[in-house]
Order: structure tokens, then C-alpha cells, then sequence
């Protein structure tokens, strides 16, 4: 599609040249799609040639189709409005274009200019609470922009930063002490990590109660929040974990093992993957030696209590601290590790970061600060910064255990596909392990498709009733369109039809079919402002836009009573080729489509 329109701007000067003596800059052109309510392909915005060509808009728009319609062959028609041409491509064109797409797999690489080895960073859970709504958008973006970048022909390592150390991992280990008696996940009935998000409430509650009690006896809140006890025990128990003392170490190791069974659990059942991971209990002392590095380079400083700190303020920013009083380490210690981790990992020449955009300014101070260091790697960091999840409600608070659990959300989703699929009645003819697959599929792809068909870096409510419908703009709407043209490629196999046969002699090509190729061509192009801009919304709505122009095609055009033998065999070619597309695009999203539905 390129080529040709690369093709209309070099016929469009051609046509400048000869009718009115001008040479008009490629800039100067600029070509966009017809609107559906028009007859054309592509526009020609005439307004700002009128200064260069000295005519008025409508003018410059006749004279240059009548050239073009004249001396184009690519050009049937045009029709001109306003200061707009709008151009009518020759049927044998397009054919010619659709021979060229059909010649390349629907899933071959996009050459762009964008990085080639990149590492993407997501999910990074905290080994204190199983994973929530928000971590679904982290899990499902990060995932998405990997397959995406893959799609580029770029080598992509998808990376997961496991939060397994801490004071908020300390929190659920304090509780589990004084309130666990021993529980285990298959005593309590539960995945590990849903058991130690329980207990991590618990320290909140419980935390909270003691406050109250100490605002009670007259300390102010501020005091009482660092003297209650069990942060206390908290404080005490990351010092202990940090020096390495056997029991604290213990009750670590068996409360992390059960949350990664159950985040593997979850990850497999939502279907996301890693190609590497990183845990901060073993990044952090990289982290530190990163800190000893920058007070010896001087471009980091002690405070009187031992504290060490960078000062950002000529970035913009502000002092930051790197290392506590106590010589414990912060968020930041460990990121400086494990971004020279990754480096030595995989010499990447871009780092993306899938994190919340709550954590804008840290992400900026880990930058600045590896410039600081000199490393060679701080300008190859990314924050793709995405909006957080909001539920009607109001926010979600994991310490208060008001939040939508992705485990129970994703079953939700699945029963409210089993139910919709069962009430259309169109289930005859799969065994019922075949059913509860497609249920399955459909209830996750109307979760993914809703949180991804957002831009990410917008905000998001998220409505419940709305996620699981299956109408509309949504994620199953374009997995029937997948089905259908399976049904119609498993019936033109019946029939005998062959999809390629010659059908380049084919005249008077229905509007439909053109724009069904011209949506198809546009596939390299989405790929590559997707890769650009991170955004699997513009996958999203390329996947949903495709679905809809295939939907009016198959409802205008016939396929298997068309008589002309070479219309039968191109359309059932368009079907294919659409299907195809539509799977590779639902692919990036991470999306299954299905055969059957």
C-alpha cells in the first residue's frame, strides 16, 4: 500500500508539472483514506497547493484528476469536494495489490527503524498479594508490545522483576507469624498467594487497630505509625532478613514458594510468558555496590545519619535516597542492579519498563541517576507509562483487600462467555472438552481486548458488565468473525472452490471487496505505529476495523452463489487472506481466535 501511494504522489507531481508548470515537493502531498461516504480510495488535500499552484482548491483538484484519469492507469475515476480529490483506483490495481499480500505470510516481519534488541520488563509482582485488575493491564500490555516488537523482526526478551524482598514481604511474614498457626495453601484451600495477600490484609488491619490505640493515649499519628509494634517487628525483620538470619530466611523461602506456584498458575491461565527472571533479593546487592560506585565517583552523598543520597535537582528533580540510615536498601537500590543486570544479560539497545505512570518520577530519577553513574545504558531505558485501573468505586487498595482479584475475574469472564455461547445456541457438534476450551478463549478475549483496546497511557474505569459482553466493540465479536470465514473455508473446501485461482482478469470489483484490500494492506503500516508509539490499541482497533469491513462484505456481497467461477475463487481468497489477518493481528494482542463458535 506504501508503493502505491508512494506511487499517486509521484504521478500527482507528473500531473503538476504538466497542467500548470510546477514542481511540487513530496511534503506538499498529502494522502489520506476516502471517507466511507464517498466514492475513492485515497484524498489529495488540495488547500495547501493553492499558494505554490495559483489556482483555488476545487480547481487544483479537477485539473489534477483529469490528468491523472487521463494518464494514470492506476486512476478509473475522481470526483472532487471541496478542497478534497477523492481518487478511484483501477479493479487491477487492487488485484495486483492483493496478489502482493497473498504472495507474503499474513505474520511476516514489518521492517521498521525502531530497536532491534530490546528487553521488556512486566508483571513484576509483589510475593505479598496474589495478582489484581491492575496487574492484568501490566501482564496483558507488556506481553502485547513484546509480540509486537517481535513482529518488527526485533529480538525481544521478555523479563519479569519479582518484588520477593522488602518491608511490604515483611508485613505478610509478621502476620503469618503471630496469626498463621502453621496454615498451609492446602490446609487454608487456597493458591499460595491468595494466602499470603490474606495475611498482608491482616498486618493492615491489625496495624491499623494499633495506631488507634496509641492515638488513643495521646501520640500523634505520625509517631504512632512508626511505633506500633508491628511495623515495628517489621522494621526488624527486613534488618534480620538483610544480614541473613536463618529463620527469618526460612519463612521467607516457604511463604515466596507458595506465591510462585500460584503466580504460575495465574500466568499460564491468562496465558503470558517470560523469557527471564530477575528477583530482587538477588539484584539489590548489585544495587549497593552501584551506591559505593557513586559515592566514590562523588556523585552521591552521605547524611549525617549514614543515609546516602543523589541529588537530581539541576535534572529537575530532587534528592533522592539510595540507601536507608540502616544500610537497608529501597526500591531504587535494586533497580540500579538489575538495569545493569539486564545489560550485561543482553547489551539491549532499549529497556522497557511496563510500569504504572504513579511511578513517572522514579522512573526518572532511576535514569538520571544511572547518567549520573556514566553507565552506558541509561539513555536505552523506556517508561512506557500506562494510566491505572479504576473501578466505579473508586481506586483499588490492595492493603485494604479492595481490589478485583485476576483470578476470580478471569473465571467471572469465562462463565459469563459459557453463558452467552449456550443462550445463542450454537454448540452442536463439540465434545464438551472442546467447549470448555472455546469458553475459555472467549471469556479471555474479552477481558484482554477490553483492557488493551485503550491507549495505554489513558486512565481506565473498568465496568465489570461491560468487560464480558460480547457484543459490540469487543474481543469476541472479532473471534466469531474468525469463525465465520473458517466455516466459509471449510465449506469452499467442500465445494472444491480454489482459492487461487486466476482471478486477475476479474472487472468491476465490488466496493466491499476494495475496501477489504485496502484494510488488509494496511496491516504493515498498523504493525509499525503500533512498534512506534508501544500501543497495542492500534492493533486493537486495526483487528476491530477489519472485522467490520469483512462483516459488511460478507453481508453485501455473495460468495457461493456468485456464477463467475474466478469472483467465487477471489472471494473466498479475501475471506482466507482476512481470517488470517485477523488471527495474526488478535495473535499480538495475545488473543486466540477460534476455528468453531
Amino acid at each position: 500500500m506504501q508503493q502505491l501511494e508512494s506511487s499517486l504522489k509521484t504521478a500527482l507531481q507528473n500531473a503538476a508539472q504538466a497542467v500548470f508548470g510546477v514542481e511540487v515537493p513530496t511534503a506538499s502531498l498529502t494522502l489520506q483514506p476516502t471517507r466511507k461516504e464517498f466514492a475513492g480510495s485515497f484524498t489529495l488535500v488540495t488547500f495547501p497547493l493553492t499558494k505554490a499552484l495559483g489556482k483555488g482548491p476545487e480547481q487544483i483538484g479537477q485539473a489534477l484528476g483529469e490528468w491523472l484519469k487521463t494518464h494514470e492507469p492506476r486512476v478509473r475515476g475522481y470526483n472532487v469536494v471541496k478542497g478534497f480529490l477523492n481518487l478511484e483506483i483501477a479493479d487491477a490495481e487492487w488485484l495486483s495489490q492483493f496478489a502482493q499480500l497473498r504472495a507474503q505470510p499474513a505474520t511476516a516481519p514489518v521492517a521498521t527503524d525502531g530497536p532491534r534488541n530490546v528487553v521488556v520488563e512486566y508483571s513484576s509482582p509483589n510475593t505479598n498479594k496474589p495478582l489484581h485488575l491492575g496487574h492484568l493491564r501490566n501482564n496483558f500490555l507488556g506481553y502485547s508490545v513484546a509480540e509486537i516488537l517481535k513482529a518488527t523482526g526485533a529480538t525481544v526478551t521478555k523479563a519479569n522483576l519479582v518484588n520477593d524482598r522488602g518491608i511490604h514481604i515483611c508485613k505478610s511474614m509478621i502476620a503469618y507469624q503471630h496469626f498463621g498457626h502453621g496454615e498451609t495453601p492446602e490446609q487454608a484451600g487456597m493458591k499460595g498467594d491468595h494466602l499470603a495477600g490474606k495475611y498482608y490484609v491482616l498486618f493492615e488491619k491489625h496495624y491499623r487497630e494499633e495506631i488507634k490505640q496509641l492515638e488513643a493515649e495521646g501520640v500523634a499519628t505520625d509517631i504512632a505509625k512508626k511505633q506500633a509494634p508491628l511495623m515495628a517487628e517489621a522494621q526488624q525483620m527486613l534488618q534480620a532478613w538483610e544480614a541473613g538470619e536463618p529463620d527469618v530466611k526460612a519463612l521467607w523461602s516457604q511463604m515466596n514458594g507458595w506465591v510462585y506456584e500460584g503466580f504460575d498458575e495465574t500466568y499460564k491461565t491468562i496465558g503470558v510468558d517470560f523469557d527471564q527472571y530477575y528477583y530482587e533479593s538477588e539484584t539489590y546487592l548489585l544495587g549497593k555496590e552501584r551506591v559505593e560506585e557513586g559515592l566514590t565517583k562523588g556523585v552521591f552523598f552521605k547524611k549525617e545519619n549514614g543515609s546516602v543520597w543523589v541529588d537530581l535537582q539541576a535534572e529537575g528533580l530532587d534528592e533522592k535516597l539510595l540507601l536507608r540510615a540502616d544500610g537497608t536498601s529501597v526500591y531504587i537500590t535494586q533497580d540500579l542492579g538489575t538495569a545493569e543486570l539486564k545489560y550485561q544479560d543482553f547489551g539491549y539497545d532499549s529497556s522497557i519498563y511496563v510500569i504504572a505512570d504513579e511511578q513517572n518520577y522514579h522512573m526518572q530519577v532511576l535514569q538520571a541517576t544511572l547518567k549520573k553513574l556514566g553507565k552506558p545504558y541509561a539513555d536505552a531505558i523506556h517508561h512506557l507509562s500506562y494510566g491505572m485501573v479504576d473501578l466505579p468505586s473508586g481506586k483499588m487498595k490492595s492493603r485494604e483487600g479492595t481490589v478485583v482479584d485476576a483470578d476470580e475475574l478471569v473465571r467471572d469472564v469465562v462463565a459469563a462467555a459459557k453463558a452467552a455461547t449456550l443462550e445463542k445456541g450454537k454448540t452442536e457438534g463439540l465434545s464438551d472438552e472442546e467447549l470448555e476450551e472455546l469458553y475459555h478463549m472467549l471469556g479471555l478475549g474479552a477481558l484482554k481486548y477490553y483492557l488493551l483496546k485503550v491507549d495505554p497511557k489513558k486512565r481506565m474505569l473498568f465496568n465489570p458488565e461491560e468487560s464480558v459482553s460480547l457484543e459490540g466493540h469487543t474481543g469476541p465479536f472479532i473471534q466469531y468473525s474468525h469463525a465465520r470465514i473458517a466455516a466459509i473455508r471449510r465449506k469452499a473446501t467442500e465445494l472444491g472452490i480454489d482459492e487461487s485461482a486466476d482471478w486477475s482478469g476479474i472487472a468491476g470489483l465490488e466496493a466491499t471487496e476494495q475496501e477489504l484490500i485496502q484494510e488488509l494492506a494496511r496491516y504493515a503500516s498498523v504493525v509499525a505505529e503500533a512498534a512506534r508509539n508501544l500501543s497495542p490499541a492500534v492493533i486493537a482497533q486495526y483487528a476491530y476495523d477489519l472485522a467490520k469491513a469483512y462483516n459488511r462484505f460478507y453481508a453485501e456481497v455473495s460468495i457461493f452463489q456468485e456464477a463467475d467461477a474466478a469472483k467465487r475463487s477471489l472471494r473466498v481468497a479475501l475471506s482466507a487472506r482476512v481470517g488470517e489477518q485477523i488471527k495474526a493481528a488478535m495473535g499480538l494482542l495475545g488473543i486466540q481466535v477460534p476455528e468453531r463458535m
